[in-house]
């Protein structure tokens, strides 16, 4: 397998074939107040969107599936309206976590929250800290004396959104690896 985590498009629409295709995975749902998402989101779609365009646009078939999937880009005429993401946003969470109840290979994470790198590490095996369980919310790792609050460093913030090429890591794997007319695509449906 060429990696160990997928992130972005069309995780965010494609979670639960995601999860009959790969039933040992775990999930992690990056969560942020809607009062910080909505300004974030309409930025984001301001800058897509005419690359998200169903006849025209310069990205791939499956990105502007789960966008429009996500979002209603096709339906809608202004997407960037509060009041339509707002819908959105609301449905997609409640969507994910009515699916995803009461499992144990799922995490809800404010990457904001102090402690919440050091609660997704413990999620994914990654931590060796005694009494840090993927089981344990936030407030209860936190009540632990010993418990190592490490932080996400603080990415994208404001106006200052990088594109995804600007992110330079040994371990990161380019969606084009196998050449940009090789990608990969699981033969699904949605709902």
């Amino acid at each position: 397998m060429l990696a160990d985590a997928v992130s972005d498009a069309p995780c965010f629409s494609d979670y639960r074939q995601l999860d009959v295709l790969f039933p040992n995975a775990k999930f992690v749902y990056l969560d942020r107040p809607l009062d910080k998402w909505l300004p974030s989101m309409r930025m984001l779609l301001g800058r897509m969107m005419v690359h998200l365009d169903k006849d025209n646009g310069r990205f791939h078939p499956v990105m502007k599936r789960s966008f429009n999937h996500c979002f209603d880009i096709w339906q809608v005429e202004d997407v960037a309206d509060e009041a339509h993401l707002t819908a959105c946003y609301q449905r997609h969470q409640q969507q994910v976590f009515n699916y995803f109840a009461g499992r144990d290979d799922f995490i809800a994470l404010d990457i904001s929250v102090d402690g919440s790198l050091t609660a997704l590490m413990a999620f994914i095996g990654l931590s060796d800290a005694q009494g840090i369980h993927s089981q344990q919310s936030l407030s209860q790792l936190h009540s632990q004396p010993s418990f190592p609050k490490l932080n996400f460093p603080q990415l994208n913030m404001g106006r200052n959104v990088a594109s995804w090429d600007e992110y330079k890591h040994p371990n990161k794997i380019s969606a084009n690896a196998s050449g940009p007319d090789k990608r990969k695509f699981f033969d699904y449906r949605l709902d």
